[in-house]
């Protein structure tokens, strides 16, 4: 759901909210958002291969069995409206799941390489790599039948493994780039497509700027899925930021009271990273009793607890934007069952080109922050059970399962990947 503010506010509020617009850069809304992903799937194509390929042939096959899938109404466990076209999404997964075969580079050395890191913010790339690495339905040996090529690299590795030589983002991506001159003199399928059809998996701040460069044709899922820092709609996928305590209990404290029972209206609590937080605080800290908006809470066992207890008892739940566009509490609010309203400019929620995030989700702008309790309150109540059952629906496609099961987390971020793929490639 997409909100509109005009509200005037001066004094201190005013004060406040010129801090957010110095800060601000161009803002593409979300219904932009949308325009710009079907220009993409549309009109984009990855650079012509050098030569021919079968693999190429089926994934063009692949996009016309997609194109002309047969009309779906409803499916047992999935609500139709949350994603962008039901149909497509079931025959585009069905097709991946008979279809896809994937190459993994067994070149590069460990910690950088091949060492899964399942636990902390950037567990995403972790548990991504450890689960693709180890799959044996979707991994080829042989590389002639593979259709994308992953390469295993951990960026939050390749940021703190290095050493002070390599702390600028020119000396790391310089270092990645040596990684593709290996695989490029080892094998011939990275020039064949310029690397378009390669993935990388990376949940780090600065996924995106070691990789714009050398990596530029290549499908990357990226936790820092910021548009106007060149993210890429329709060519890379907006990867979810989970935030892992336990790699052995990926699943644990799921769930959240019912819609009538949540008596909170909005929560946040959170370090103050970055320029929004701060402003969240100071507008919205000890307000109104119905708004529950509070700086870092304590690390103790039972703060923990409570933070947990805020966000199974609340309606919304605040997804700020830290240092970056984005933020654990995103999936933090799926996984909690409560609403999520997302107030970070230029970003891209993930699956983007799959699931209708405005059925399930507030997108609140950055300028708009001091009228933040009246949007919410203007939100129709039947429309907010209608949006908080749609993230109970939702929240099976933000799971991890030491097993991988059908529409999961792991499948998901496969699968956006396959898509976007399917939708650029191109024949000699």
């Amino acid at each position: 759901m997409t909100v509109e503010s005009s509200v005037l506010v001066n004094g201190r509020e005013g004060y406040v909210l010129s801090m957010v617009r110095h800060n601000r850069v161009a803002v593409t809304s979300i219904s932009q958002m949308n325009s710009l992903l079907i220009q993409s799937l549309s009109s984009f194509r990855s650079p012509k291969p050098r030569w021919s390929s079968a693999r190429d042939a089926e994934m063009l096959s692949a996009k016309l069995e997609i194109e002309k899938a047969s009309v779906v109404h409803e499916s047992p466990g999935l609500n139709p409206l949350v994603y962008r076209n039901i149909s497509k999404f079931l025959k585009s997964y069905d097709l991946m799941e008979r279809k896809l075969k994937v190459y993994v580079y067994k070149e590069g050395s460990k910690p950088i390489f091949h060492d899964p890191t399942p636990r902390g913010i950037y567990a995403s790339e972790g548990w991504f790599m450890k689960l693709m690495e180890s799959n044996k339905k979707f991994v080829v040996k042989d590389p002639r039948k593979a259709h994308l090529f992953y390469i295993p690299v951990s960026i939050k590795a390749l940021r703190t493994t290095l050493g002070w030589d390599f702390q600028t983002p020119k000396s790391l991506a310089d270092h990645l780039k040596e990684y593709v001159d290996l695989i490029s003199g080892k094998y011939k399928f990275w020039n064949r497509t310029s690397g378009a059809d390669h993935f990388l998996v990376a949940c780090h701040d600065w996924g995106n700027k070691l990789t714009k460069k050398h990596m530029k044709n290549s499908v990357r899922a990226l936790c820092n899925s910021n548009v106007a820092q060149g993210f890429r709609i329709g060519i890379d996928t907006a990867l979810p930021v989970t935030y892992i305590r336990s790699s052995k209990s990926p699943l644990e404290y799921r769930g959240g009271k019912n819609a009538s029972e949540r008596k909170i209206l909005a929560f946040f609590a959170g370090s103050m990273h970055g320029y929004l937080r701060p402003i969240l605080v100071q507008l919205w800290e000890n307000k109104e009793p119905d708004m529950k908006i509070l700086g870092p809470m304590p690390r103790d066992p039972e703060s923990k607890k409570q933070y947990r207890e805020y966000m199974k008892s609340s309606k919304y739940c605040i997804c700020a934007r830290g240092y970056e566009v984005h933020t654990p509490r995103v999936v933090e609010a799926i996984i909690n069952e409560c609403v999520p309203v997302i107030i970070a400019d230029n970003y891209v929620p993930p699956f983007f080109e799959v699931l209708n995030w405005e059925e399930f989700a507030v997108f609140v702008e950055e300028k708009d922050i001091a009228n933040l309790r009246n949007i919410l309150l203007l939100i129709p109540e039947e429309r907010y059970i209608g949006m908080q059952a749609k993230v109970k629906m939702v929240q099976q496609h933000f799971l991890w399962h030491k097993n991988p099961v059908k529409f999961d987390l792991f499948h998901m971020i496969l699968h956006s990947i396959w898509y976007n793929r399917v939708y650029r490639v191109r024949t000699r």
